[in-house]
This record gives C-alpha cells, sequence and structure tokens, in this order.
C-alpha cells in the first residue's frame, strides 16, 4: 500500500506540483501564481497572501482524503471563500462550455443519438449551474455577513446542507451512454476518448468541490457562526453597560421594578399582585421596556439587569 504523503509549510511548493501536477488547478483557484523558484509552501502563501494552514488542508484533502482533525479556528474563511468562487468562475465559465465544444466536436450532428446526448449534457451543465448560483447567491453572501460580524436570520450551514444535493448522477449518465452505445470512426473515437477523459476529470475535480465545501467550509463556517453569535452578545452587553438613553427615553423606576420581577421569572400576574398594579398595567410596562431597550428577550433583559446593577446574579433564576 502507498504511504500517504501528508505536506507541510516548508515543503518546496515545485516538489508538491511535480509529484501532483492535478494541484495546479488548485494554484489557480487560490489565486497562486507561478515562477516561486524553489521558495517552500509556507513562503509562497505568504508571498502571495494565501494562508497557508488553509491551502494546506485543501491540498492534503485532494491528494490523499486527508483531513486534518485540529482546530477549525486555524482555517482562514477568507481563504476559502475566495477559492470557492475562483472554483465556481472556472467550471462555470470554462470548463462546461470546454466539454461542450468537445462533444459538439466529436458528434455526429446529424444522429438522433448524438443530439439526445448533447441535451443531456445541457440538462447537467443546467442542475450544476443552478446549484453553484445558489451558492453564491444566499451562502457566500451570508459567510460575507459573518465575517463582518453580522448575522443573517433564517439561513445557517444547516440550510446551507439541506440544499447542497449530489449533482454527479447524470454526469455518470452520460458517461455510460457514450461508452455503451456511440461506437463511431476512429477520429471521432479519438475525440470522444479524449473528451471522455474530461468529463472524468472533472468529475473528480466536482467529487473534490463537494468534499472540501462539506468537510473543511461548512466546519469553518460553524466555528465562525458560534463566534459571531459570542461576539454579538458581548457587543450587546457592552452597548448596555454603556447605554445613556435621553431623559425622554429613560426607564421610570416602576419600569426598573417591573424588569426585575421579570427576571425573577415572575408571570404578569405575579408582577400585578407584588406591585400592586393590574396586569393591564403590567402589560404596558412591559412593551415601554422593550421599545426603549430594544430587548424582547428575558435573557436579554436578564443581561441588562445584570450589568446596570438592578439585580444581583445569584437573585437569577439561571
Amino acid at each position: 500500500m502507498k504511504k500517504m504523503k501528508l505536506y507541510e509549510p516548508e515543503d518546496r511548493m515545485i516538489s508538491l506540483i511535480r509529484d501532483n501536477y492535478s494541484v495546479l488547478q488548485s494554484l489557480g483557484a487560490f489565486g497562486i501564481s507561478l515562477g516561486f523558484g524553489d521558495k517552500s509552501v509556507r513562503e509562497v502563501c505568504e508571498m502571495q497572501n494565501v494562508d497557508t494552514y488553509t491551502f494546506l488542508a485543501v491540498v492534503n484533502l485532494a491528494l490523499n482524503g486527508y483531513r486534518t482533525p485540529e482546530d477549525e479556528a486555524k482555517l482562514s474563511v477568507p481563504t476559502l471563500l475566495k477559492y470557492l468562487k475562483a472554483s465556481h468562475e472556472y467550471y462555470l465559465e470554462f470548463q462546461l462550455p470546454f466539454i461542450r465544444s468537445a462533444l459538439v466536436a466529436a458528434l455526429d450532428e446529424n444522429d438522433n443519438l448524438a443530439r439526445l446526448i448533447l441535451r443531456l449534457y445541457d440538462d447537467y451543465a443546467k442542475s450544476i449551474h443552478q446549484h453553484m448560483k445558489y451558492e453564491e447567491k444566499a451562502l457566500f453572501p451570508y459567510v460575507e455577513a459573518l465575517l463582518r460580524g453580522e448575522t443573517i436570520e433564517g439561513y445557517n450551514t444547516d440550510t446551507f446542507s439541506k440544499h447542497h444535493g449530489d449533482t454527479s448522477e447524470k454526469l455518470k449518465e452520460l458517461k455510460n451512454i457514450i461508452i455503451k452505445y456511440l461506437p463511431g470512426n476512429t477520429l471521432r473515437n479519438n475525440q470522444l476518448t479524449a473528451c471522455l477523459y474530461n468529463i472524468y476529470n472533472n468529475e473528480e475535480w466536482l467529487q473534490l468541490h463537494s468534499q472540501v465545501e462539506e468537510e473543511i467550509f461548512v466546519p469553518a463556517i460553524r466555528h465562525l457562526e458560534m463566534q459571531t453569535k459570542s461576539d454579538d452578545v458581548s457587543m450587546k452587553i457592552s452597548r448596555m453597560i454603556g447605554h445613556n438613553p435621553d431623559a425622554s427615553e429613560a426607564l421610570s423606576d416602576r419600569e426598573k421594578d417591573v424588569i426585575v420581577a421579570m427576571v425573577q421569572g415572575m408571570s404578569n400576574k405575579e408582577i400585578a399582585d407584588h406591585l400592586f398594579i393590574s396586569i393591564n398595567t403590567v402589560i404596558t410596562h412591559r412593551r415601554n421596556i422593550a421599545r426603549k431597550l430594544q430587548i424582547h428577550s428575558p435573557a436579554g433583559l436578564t443581561i441588562y439587569a445584570i450589568v446596570n446593577n438592578l439585580i444581583d446574579i445569584s437573585n437569577v433564576r439561571l
């Protein structure tokens, strides 16, 4: 059994490419230009503003299916996003049209079966286009928002995974039909063989693309989601601590009493009995509190009450 070679930052980039020419395609997607002499992987990546750890994570996955079990925090989401965007552009703008042109050249336009094969290929290309455009429309803007410290309601990595289906079945069908049903003259056989070779290569490329998304990109986004949520809570707390509302929007003493009672877990009726006011008055106070503080959750009010010294944390039901 061939020993697995895991490339490391101090390996020479030229050695990596010499041993695995397929990496050339990944270099372009990462934006790495040739002409780097005998520099190491780390030196080339740093020189061309590519995160070394992320580059090697993709390369080692591509070459031997190895996924490093280390912390996703080391992965650079901007680097991955750049890589995936470039991969989409390469496949949609170059590879799909290139393969179609090769098929047209290899097939007899007067053959009904050949026309059906082109239709099958066009259906396949359409499904790939829709798949990648969905990611560009929904996933990539979501990730860019996370990188800005923002969140988008109603979308997360689980939503993406549900839409991340397999797009390879039509390609397998296309290959099988060409192999089984299209014997031709020597020239067309040579053209079809070359075209099939390209189709097989691109099938492997798509499988790798899907792997990178599922095994590297998605875990990195999930880590970013958790980080963003944590930062969002911290930012809200900081705003609460530094909050100095205008006099017209300041909480009244009674509204502060209502907040304390709410944080202690009292119902509207219990608050009304405790403060000797009506339930309708409690509801009005709660509505005004939400409007003034722009806080609508019990957890948010609890944080507000603690950081503004309305209640001691030991008196809170956690």
